[in-house]
């Protein structure tokens, strides 16, 4: 693990979208989809996500081989404006009801909506994965909030925001055309930690640049696909289960 130290203006405090730093007490379960996908074993799973998560679920259902899950992503650029998560994936939502009979699970957390992307599930009958946002999809619930109270002021960075910090962060937030402002979003800032889903030498480097960048101290963790695989594994080991069952049920009434 490397480490390069840098001293951080301090600043007064602004909360940026990409990490929100006030956590849900609420974590909504997915056991109620998992109940109604026994009622018609074999309806596919569509599972709308940020497109921030696109190349990690398209991964996990590769690997796993989970062909009864259909992936479909809203654009990556909500995750720093999660004021338009809630009516997107509200007609997403709409969308997939109205072309087939499948489940929906909504891979977001609440995602910096302030309690608003639950509304919106709950009006529509809809489960999400559990968590705040994608940085606690991977670390697990207890020991991001075990990072987040040990530093409060960590920025976080994932595989993908590593691969696009110049587009999501550095120019999303003006830092190209007015770099002044620096001190006023990251003056509080006290280190980045990269959370680093595969081992690539390439995003090791691009993250630590990124913490130069914006004089923070860095430190890289290594998650792998963390909650957010064993979530899926839940739902997609319950499915496969009942399939089966269904399967051994039809083959002694026909025996």
């Amino acid at each position: 693990m490397k480490n390069s130290v840098k001293q951080s203006v301090r600043m007064p405090i602004v909360v940026m979208p990409l990490l929100p730093l006030i956590l849900p007490k609420s974590r909504l379960l997915c056991a109620e989809l998992v109940d109604e996908m026994k009622s018609d074993p074999k309806q596919v799973l569509n599972i709308i996500a940020c497109g921030a998560l696109a190349n990690e679920l398209v991964a996990l259902k590769t690997l796993n081989q989970w062909d009864h899950f259909n992936i479909d992503c809203l654009p990556a650029k909500y995750h720093s404006t999660p004021a338009l998560i809630p009516d997107a994936v509200r007609e997403k939502i709409t969308q997939i009801r109205t072309h087939n009979d499948g489940e929906i699970l909504v891979a977001y957390g609440d995602c910096g909506t302030g309690g608003l992307l639950d509304v919106v599930l709950e009006e529509t009958g809809t489960s999400r994965l559990p968590g705040a946002h994608c940085y606690q999809f991977f670390t697990g619930h207890d020991a991001f909030n075990d990072l987040h109270e040990a530093e409060i002021g960590t920025f976080y960075l994932t595989d993908f925001l590593t691969q696009h910090f110049e587009t999501y962060v550095w120019k999303m937030l003006g830092l190209d055309r007015k770099p002044e402002l620096l001190e006023m979003y990251f003056g509080n800032y006290k280190k980045l930690i990269y959370l680093a889903q595969t081992d690539n030498p390439e995003l090791d480097q691009k993250a630590e640049e990124s913490a130069s960048r914006l004089g923070l101290a860095y430190e890289r963790i290594f998650t792998g696909y963390g909650e957010m695989e064993d979530e899926l594994n839940k739902i997609s080991n319950q499915v496969i289960n009942i399939e089966n069952l269904t399967l051994n049920t039809s083959l002694e009434k026909t025996a």
